[in-house]
């Protein structure tokens, strides 16, 4: 039957029109945006662990840059205790054996003296530089924090945020302190610190042989002191620079995750593009097609 109120394969071609117009311009989005999930109409669950995994993605990227931080921190540090540990040319090295030579007999200890003062001002110099961010580990005052908590980690189970931190301790690595309590500062039961000893005045009875004898132990204990806290933070750095790589592998894990979600492949989309352009220039010829029957109708009168 012809209609001239009702012509529904006009209709019928409309509805398709609409439909593949409706499709043809998700896929441009998809294409724009390279995203399959955009919006969180296009998938809401996906939307939502894509958007919740960025959020996660940012906070690792926070803790990177304090991983950054706190590496260039406890470098700083470490440089520091392994130049007070010096060599065979400079610090305590280079003072124990000094005071190795101050034994021998009839040898002009002031001259000596000379090059322990030196020795001693250049430690204290180098723990005092050691600052970094406008922290010091190794020269500390009455205002320094007794601990330093280093952001290293961050993960979230269900909507439960962890972030883990290292603990550094400043006392195990304080050299010099203003209550002098620090490894080079403290002064033994009967000897000076080996920030203040002196040898200049010492001769050579079996009495100042005793003394330079305990002045040499008291070096060698520093030594082992200072590379104990160099080992410390050693290990500290070592953990930093794992964490470092790690976290950054985990980010890329994340990102290639919101991929794997959210992310149009283009390829598909490209091939659908091409359907659908070629689907709506049909469907504009098919709804032209059943427009012009209704002209037919017209030579039924003439």
């Amino acid at each position: 039957m012809s209609s001239l109120l009702t012509n529904s394969t006009a209709m019928t071609a409309l509805q398709t029109l609409r439909s593949v117009s409706s499709q043809l311009s998700t896929t441009q989005t998809r294409i724009s945006t390279g995203q399959r999930v955009s919006t969180a109409s296009d998938n809401a669950a996906y939307w939502s662990i894509a958007t919740s995994m960025r959020a996660d993605n940012a906070a690792l990227s926070a803790v990177s840059d304090s991983l950054g931080l706190s590496a260039a921190t406890v470098d700083t540090e470490y440089t520091a205790l392994t130049t007070v540990i010096g060599d065979k040319d400079s610090g305590l090295t280079k003072l124990q054996s000094l005071l190795v030579e101050a034994k021998t007999a009839g040898i002009d200890r002031s001259k000596i003296q000379a090059d322990v003062t030196q020795i001693q001002q250049q430690m204290k110099a180098t723990a005092s530089a050691a600052t970094f961010n406008g922290i010091n580990w190794l020269s500390t005052s009455a205002t320094t924090p007794t601990t330093f908590s280093l952001v290293s980690s961050y993960s979230r189970v269900g909507g439960t945020p962890t972030i883990g931190s290292i603990t550094v301790t400043t006392a195990n690595y304080s050299l010099y302190t203003s209550t002098q309590t620090g490894i080079l500062d403290t002064a033994g039961s009967s000897s000076p610190s080996i920030n203040t000893m002196s040898i200049s005045a010492l001769t050579d009875s079996a009495a100042d042989q005793t003394t330079l004898d305990g002045y040499i132990a008291q070096v060698t204990a520093g030594i082992n002191s200072v590379a104990s806290a160099a080992a410390n933070l050693g290990a500290v750095k070592n953990r930093l620079s794992t964490n470092t790589d790690f976290v950054k592998s985990l980010m890329d894990s994340v990102d290639r995750g919101i991929g794997q979600l959210v992310d149009a492949d283009m390829n598909q989309e490209s091939t659908r593009l091409s359907a659908l352009q070629v689907q709506q220039q049909l469907g504009v010829q098919a709804l032209s097609i059943a427009n012009n029957s209704s002209q037919s109708i017209l030579s039924l009168f003439r």
